[in-house]
């Protein structure tokens, strides 16, 4: 298993000078160190951080991890991003959005469940979310921010099996620069499943705006440093910082 975060973007929504995976939160942790956290503590040894806007920042910060490098992020979406970080990796692969704040109980419940799979909460949605709909046996049918009578909002967590993730690295590359990377998941759900895990029942919220941080900061300010009472794995040795150029 391998972890990648997408963390190129400008983030422009947000208006910081800065990538908005290092806004801060009650803790005084930043997203992105939250992130790469839980996911060490959870057995994850290898994480790769796609990076564009201000690389330098979140290198410095995290050496830690693994660096990908996205030239030309200020062109491209996270389509694009995600196909830096995967396309020469062969193994299962958990990817997130990396301005997104989570319990650590959402990606327990994704390795845990057999196959692909999209984490979703089941509320309702405004415009700017990714939505979903599912079949009767619980797998996503359609995900996209066009969705039609929504079930609910995917969070931007995920995981592909590495016998599904060639497939998805072709719908990568077929996507427009413009794409999200739910675009190449939308070309591959009638072929290939991915099941919707509710994580309804855990915090966990997408920054774009102001208003989505000071909510994300107003839900994890009661218990910010709370890990849960998961089996914690013995840390993984630090690795060299590793920068790559897309293709």
């Amino acid at each position: 298993m391998k972890a990648v975060i997408l963390a190129a973007g400008v983030g422009s929504r947000l208006g910081n000078p800065f990538p908005k995976s290092l806004s801060t939160l009650p803790s005084g942790e930043r997203i992105l160190g939250r992130q790469i956290r839980i996911l060490r503590e959870l057995g994850i040894k290898e994480i790769h951080v796609v990076v564009g806007f201000k690389k330098t920042l979140l290198m410095e910060e995290y050496p830690q991890a693994l660096f990908r490098y996205n030239p030309i992020y200020y062109l491209t979406n996270t389509s694009k991003s995600l196909l830096t970080a995967i396309r020469d990796l062969d193994d299962d692969i958990l990817w997130t959005n990396g301005d997104v704040v989570f319990d650590p109980e959402v990606i327990k419940h994704l390795l845990e469940t057999e196959g692909n799979a999209v984490a979703v909460d089941k509320k309702k949605c405004g415009e700017e979310e990714v939505k979903y709909r599912t079949d009767e046996h619980g797998m996503i049918t359609e995900i996209s921010k066009q969705v039609s009578s929504p079930e609910g909002e995917a969070v931007g967590v995920n995981l592909v099996r590495r016998d599904s993730l060639q497939e998805l690295v072709k719908a990568l590359d077929a996507c427009e620069d413009n794409d999200y990377f739910e675009k190449g998941l939308e070309m591959l759900v009638e072929k290939t499943p991915y099941r919707a895990v509710d994580i309804s029942d855990h915090r966990c919220i997408e920054v774009d705006f102001e208003v989505d941080l000071v909510e994300a900061r107003r839900l994890f300010a009661d218990a910010p440093n709370r890990v849960s009472h998961l089996p914690v794995a013995k840390p993984a040795p630090e690795a060299d910082v590793l920068e790559k150029t897309a293709g």
